[in-house]
């Protein structure tokens, strides 16, 4: 009778992890967004969390932690239990700029995250204030250079509009001064107003806006024009084809996630990225979504490290 006892209590043993494998998700998920609600990263996490939540049968929470060019939430992330119920809407900002505008680096960005599932990219967009009286990117290149340069906004320090208009500088040998809000929202009221001349942000938000000429689109910095805006030229095309820049979306986690929580969690937004709803609202935002598989996807967050880190410490761009 002991013998077998015992048989049977190893037995169990061996099946527990199994069974909270299979257990995974039995609580809610958190979703952390490096950025104030209503950007671009919120806009993503809000689209897909439901669905999502519906397919793991446990609710996804949006959960915004802005601050520090994304590195507040980043660093959230990698500090939690790498066991699935903290998770992080990735981009560009918290993984490839904001690690590299602080004193201290705060985390690595390729081996402290386990990077699990591409939900597109989107570019992003040099825009005017119709009162700038700026046409172009050529205009606003010599507006740029001349002895008192011009200011254009963000939305937010190490914000991947900041970046991409520093780039831009430093190609166009302009005097740009940046001037960051805190989030896309304040800085488009200013830029309406006429407050600013200049805005860059992603793309997202702003389709609306350049549609009913109260924005002025000058490029965007994808390899091809957006089918939301045809009419608005690549930087290449508008001469400047090393400015090209595109904000990435994924869901990534602590390093460390095992194999059956990724699997699952991949499983599970590969559905949801099938969902004529949920690829409309991405399109809508200017959002290009292709299947990667995860190696992929952390591919190209390595790769987009390795190309811009040296570019951005070489700006000077600090926060």
């Amino acid at each position: 009778m002991n013998n077998l006892i015992r048989k049977l209590g190893a037995l169990l043993l061996l099946a527990t992890p199994m069974v909270a494998a299979a257990a995974y998700p039995d609580k809610p998920i958190r979703l952390i967004v490096t950025f104030a609600p209503g950007g671009a990263s919120d806009i993503v996490a809000r689209t897909i969390s439901e669905p999502l939540g519906q397919k793991l049968g446990q609710p996804v929470i949006v959960d915004n932690r802005p601050g520090a060019g994304g590195s507040v939430g980043g660093l959230a992330t990698v500090q939690a239990a790498p066991d699935g119920y903290t998770l992080m809407m990735a981009n560009s900002t918290p993984l490839s700029i904001g690690p590299f505008v602080l004193d201290k680096q705060p985390y690595d960005p390729v081996k402290q995250f386990s990077h699990v599932f591409y939900a597109g990219s989107a570019p992003v967009l040099f825009m005017a204030s119709p009162k700038a009286g700026i046409d172009s990117l050529a205009g606003l290149a010599k507006l740029a250079a001349s002895p008192n340069g011009t200011p254009f906004g963000s939305g937010g320090p190490a914000s991947i509009g900041h970046i991409s208009g520093e780039f831009f500088n430093a190609m166009a040998k302009g005097r740009m001064l940046h001037v960051a809000y805190k989030g896309g929202a304040p800085m488009t009221t200013d830029l309406l107003g006429g407050q600013i001349p200049v805005g860059i942000d992603v793309i997202t938000a702003f389709v609306p806006l350049v549609k009913s000429g109260q924005l002025k689109a000058l490029a965007v910095t994808s390899a091809k024009r957006s089918p939301l805006l045809p009419d608005v030229p690549t930087t290449a095309e508008a001469g400047y084809p090393k400015l090209r820049i595109d904000n990435y979306f994924g869901v990534s986690g602590p390093a460390g996630l095992p194999k059956e929580v990724t699997d699952k969690l991949y499983a599970a937004l590969a559905e949801v990225l099938t969902m004529p709803n949920v690829l409309k609202k991405l399109e809508e935002n200017g959002i290009v979504y292709n299947q990667m598989t995860q190696a992929e996807y952390a591919a190209l967050v390595a790769n987009q490290i390795a190309d811009w880190a040296p570019i951005i410490k070489a700006t000077g761009t600090k926060l």
